[in-house]
């Protein structure tokens, strides 16, 4: 392989602009593959199919993985939640060491539906993140972590029929991900176009048995009843309940599983 530096000044100049367009500097000089070029041209005779030919040198494509990854954690929704972990979880109850031990399991192989449900604090959304951050590091697929309110309020602000591309686009990317957490479900404004955008949601998303996680706190009669007969099918989805202290109250001595004395 030859640097594009190499060749012409003319065509070095053109095509080392469209390469670096958006790309730092200092990377870009750095690399003594393509001389700072981000492309080199096959070192192969006249008439061989490759001949005149250009190729992204490596840092290039490092480069570009290195941007696909930012860009899938702005996406992901995950920079709230990016310290959790799996690993990080300290189960305290039998129910939590057994949550943890699915979770892990999950991680590495997303399939069909999870469910955690229990009292504040009991380290549902703990798991669910860590999952997600541990699948999305391992795998490099989209994930999108969504509190249920705070994903309503977005679609509702991106919603005008004025510029319905935005909203129909961000509708899409939710619904259409690998890997969707939503947490919280149940503690949404339950309006009806609230309940028919995250029907919709969830049933595309249980017609294509993609890999979905819930988390709620709240009393099954809380979800609509379209979602919830979905999320239990036992075909799909498994729940999983967990019981402990609320981690947020340790130390309040008037506090005892979820009651104050």
């Amino acid at each position: 392989m030859k640097p594009v530096a190499d060749l012409a000044p003319d065509f070095v100049r053109q095509q080392t602009e469209e390469a670096v367009i958006e790309r730092p500097l200092s990377e870009i000089d750095r690399c003594p593959v393509c001389k700072g070029a981000g492309w080199l041209q096959s070192d192969v005779p006249l008439g061989h199919p490759m001949f005149g030919r250009l190729i992204k040198c490596s840092c290039q494509r490092e480069i570009e993985a290195r941007d696909n990854a930012r860009s899938m954690r702005q996406i992901s929704r995950l920079a709230g939640v990016g310290g959790k972990s799996i690993a990080a979880f300290e189960a305290e109850t039998q129910e939590q060491a057994r949550a943890k031990s699915i979770a892990e399991a999950y991680a590495r192989d997303p399939r069909g539906w999870l469910v955690f449900s229990g009292n504040c604090g009991t380290g549902k959304t703990h798991l669910a993140a860590g999952i997600a951050n541990d699948y999305m590091e391992r795998s490099g697929r989209t994930v999108i972590f969504a509190v249920v309110p705070d994903l309503l309020d977005h679609l509702r602000a991106t919603f005008d029929p004025a510029r319905g591309i935005s909203y129909d686009e961000r509708f899409t990317q939710i619904r259409d991900s690998y890997l969707l957490v939503l947490d919280d479900i149940g503690t949404e404004n339950a309006t009806p176009w609230a309940r028919e955008k995250l029907y919709q949601i969830i049933n595309h998303r249980y017609n294509q048995e993609l890999p979905t996680i819930f988390t709620t706190n709240q009393p099954d009669v809380a979800i609509d009843e379209r979602i919830l007969s979905r999320m239990l099918d036992t075909t799909l989805s498994r729940r999983i309940n967990l019981v402990g202290e609320d981690f947020r109250r340790r130390g309040d001595p008037t506090y005892v599983r979820g009651k104050r004395k």
